[in-house]
């Protein structure tokens, strides 16, 4: 098993309950039956349920039930998936209260972004990427930021469609999305090619997303 494509995959809210779901469940589920014990759209579970079994999480069988109509998919746990009988991260404890503290103390978005900078210059001395925009999402997706990027141009844009920090963001907005800000400015500007021209965050319209200025599209 891909133990990154399974990390990636459970990182989302909604496959982690769904996972969740299957994993505790003594039977096998459909879509639909997912869909209503999470009240989402079958749809949406198709697709979630698709992903998982990709990155190897689930196994899907049709099966027969009745006499008539057509067979059902059923989904359960992969061979060797893992349990989800986890105890809460101490990592996360650990930064909500370093987080308090850090405000407590008066550090405020100007401190982040400098920390978030020291961080991504960090990375950026680390990565084997030649272009700054891949060494940036390398380095998001890493951290779990599922990064997608658009080139327009000389600008690249890369949304985020996970946040890690989402919590600790909405609690904590100053500290944890100018510390995010950093880490995109230290990267990009320790591997050279480009500038960050752009950067929204949670006070912005979904999703958050950092834009790249390049010399050349093709440095992208």
């Amino acid at each position: 098993m891909d133990v990154l494509s399974m990390l990636k995959a459970l990182a989302d809210e909604t496959r982690y309950a769904m996972y969740h779901e299957l994993a505790t469940s003594t039977q096998p589920l459909t879509a639909t039956e997912l869909a209503d014990r999470l009240e989402l759209h079958a749809n949406t579970v198709r697709l979630h349920l698709e992903r998982m079994r990709e990155a190897g999480l689930v196994d899907v069988e049709p099966v027969r039930r009745g006499t008539v109509g057509r067979p059902q998919h059923v989904y359960t746990l992969a061979s060797g998936a893992p349990g989800v009988a986890f105890d809460p991260p101490s990592h996360a404890l650990l930064a909500g209260l370093l987080a308090a503290l850090a405000e407590r103390v008066g550090a405020g978005s100007e401190d982040a972004e400098a920390i978030g900078e020291s961080w991504g210059a960090e990375a950026g001395r680390r990565t084997r990427a030649r272009s700054c925009v891949k060494a940036l999402s390398n380095e998001l997706g890493r951290l779990g930021f599922d990064p997608a990027a658009q080139p327009d141009g000389n600008d690249v844009t890369i949304s985020f469609l996970h946040c890690p920090f989402r919590e600790l963001a909405e609690a904590y907005p100053e500290l944890v999305c100018n510390l995010h800000r950093g880490i995109c400015r230290g990267v990009v500007d320790q591997v050279g090619g480009g500038t960050v021209e752009a950067f929204s965050t949670l006070y912005d319209h979904d999703p958050c997303r950092v834009t790249v200025s390049v010399g050349y599209p093709d440095q992208a």
